[in-house]
């Protein structure tokens, strides 16, 4: 795919998304943080019905920490690996508190040192909570990237590199949020909407499904 395409494709998108954001519910770095945590093979749907419920009683690194793990679990026993998630988000709050003074870090390195970080949810924290332009590749971009011929790449590492070099500057700090709820709504894994697709003009892929 060239410069041109790409640049139709994200100047579309960012026209009927001018202002895309993560459908997760949060009001501050750290909500976002303990979120996104939370998200790991689970829908925005489910961890916001989840957080909505624990935010209220307890929002801050300290106030989860003095939940504990069991008593954290209650809150999130409807998300999928809550038994995990809520030890790493206990351990996650310490370490915040001990190292980082109940500040989430606004670098890289620090963020993926947290129990429950890696380099996905570190690249949603740095680009929604910080405005850095970088691209988290969950499973709708990696299939949404591969698909149209945006940035191929056999891994989601190898996917967010391209994205990162052949996206537009201009486009870079949004294209996660455009590419995931595309992919999310339109440019779907077993059945693409591509009657509906506002950039098939543009999509290289091969096996464009219109029925």
């Amino acid at each position: 795919m060239n410069r041109d395409k790409r640049t139709a494709i994200y100047s579309v998108l960012r026209e009927r998304m001018p202002e895309p954001t993560t459908e997760l519910t949060y009001r501050n770095p750290f909500e976002l943080l303990i979120a996104v945590i939370l998200s790991a093979q689970a829908t925005d749907v489910s961890v916001n019905k989840a957080t909505d419920k624990l935010y209220p009683v307890a929002s801050t690194p300290e106030a989860i920490l003095a939940l504990g793990v069991n008593g954290l679990k209650p809150y999130i026993k409807t998300i999928g690996l809550y038994n995990s998630k809520a030890a790493n988000i206990i351990k996650t709050c310490r370490l915040l508190i001990e190292d980082h003074n109940s500040e989430v870090p606004r670098t890289r390195d620090a963020l993926e040192a947290l129990p429950g970080v890696g380099r996905k949810t570190a690249n949603v924290i740095l680009n929604t909570a910080f405005g850095e332009p970088t691209i988290a590749v969950d499973t709708h971009i990696f299939r949404v990237s591969n698909r149209t011929g945006l940035a191929k790449g056999k891994t989601p590492l190898e996917v967010e590199k391209r994205l990162v070099k052949l996206t537009p500057e201009e486009f870079r700090k949004d294209a996660h949020h455009w590419l995931i709820l595309h992919g999310r709504y339109c440019c779907k894994a077993r059945k693409p909407l591509c009657g509906e697709c506002p950039v098939i003009e543009w999509c290289e892929y091969n096996k464009k499904v219109f029925a």
